[in-house]
């Protein structure tokens, strides 16, 4: 799944591009909007919610419409000039949107669909608090997270009904920096809030340009893109000495929110005790 800066990202890019902008071609390349014609319908504006991309686009008579679309594993937006040659196989394109001034291109995207502005809560209503949005509320995040005690803390910060825009990554980060194992009940956590609040400042630290990194100094600047110097915390580092005391990294499985698959954690055996 991507994390949320991801998709700040590709929702900012996408808005520079095209808000203002009339289309002169649309072409949903799903079955469901195969048929829709957005020609001369005009970008209002792109916004993330949380792993949610949301275009807004405006139309006759002041008709209104979002296209919705969710990366999943493998999809990106991308942007060119009018007529650009794409870089991603032609194959895998699912939504194109072109203007006078730029074509936007969705490859291998997870979902795409077409809503009445109105009804988009029918898609995204359901998000807890977005932790890059303006709705932001590090109270109501909590009360989510600890409405269900039982649940390991790994898989209550994956759940975008507690909190929106965590994905793996930083789930992982932000349980290290906490000292907390991943499979840790809620329950066992004594402070929930310092966790998202770890969170949400890796998550900003990431917006601008360069590799993802969540090692940061002591005043909060990153110097994991120095050069030879790791990315991350624990993060993919399976074997690799921890940062703090040198332990070997451990790769782990966790399940998901709804319990239908599990995903790989990576913690410190002695930074991040096993609950027992």
């Amino acid at each position: 799944m991507p994390e949320g800066d991801s998709v700040w990202r590709a929702a900012h890019q996408l808005h520079a591009a095209l808000a203002g902008q009339t289309l002169i071609a649309s072409d949903f390349r799903v079955p469901r909007f195969a048929t829709l014609d957005l020609s001369g319908w005009t970008v209002d504006e792109v916004v993330p919610r949380g792993k949610h991309l949301l275009m807004r686009v405006v139309g006759p008579e002041d008709k209104r419409l979002t296209i919705h679309s969710h990366l999943k594993m493998e999809g990106a937006w991308q942007v060119y000039p009018p007529g650009g040659r794409w870089r991603k196989p032609g194959f895998t394109a699912r939504c194109v949107l072109r203007t006078a001034v730029a074509d936007a291109v969705g490859f291998s995207l997870g979902i795409v669909e077409v809503v009445a502005t109105a009804n988009e809560d029918s898609i995204v209503g359901f998000l807890g608090p977005d932790l890059l949005g303006p709705d932001w509320d590090l109270d109501e995040a909590e009360r989510r997270v600890r409405s269900r005690p039982e649940v390991p803390i790994g898989v209550a910060l994956l759940d975008q009904r507690n909190l929106a825009g965590i994905g793996n990554i930083y789930r992982c980060e932000a349980c290290f920096l906490s000292g907390i194992h991943p499979a840790t009940p809620v329950a066992g956590v004594a402070d929930v809030r310092t966790l998202m609040i770890d969170a949400k400042q890796l998550l900003e630290v990431n917006l601008g340009p360069g590799r993802r990194v969540t090692v940061l100094n002591p005043r909060g600047l990153p110097v994991g893109r120095m050069a030879g110097r790791p990315g991350y915390w624990v993060y993919g580092g399976e074997r690799r000495p921890c940062l703090k005391c040198g332990t070997p990294i451990r790769r782990g499985l966790l399940g998901k929110p709804n319990g239908e698959e599990e995903r790989d954690i990576y913690f410190c055996p002695k930074c991040q005790p096993a609950p027992a």
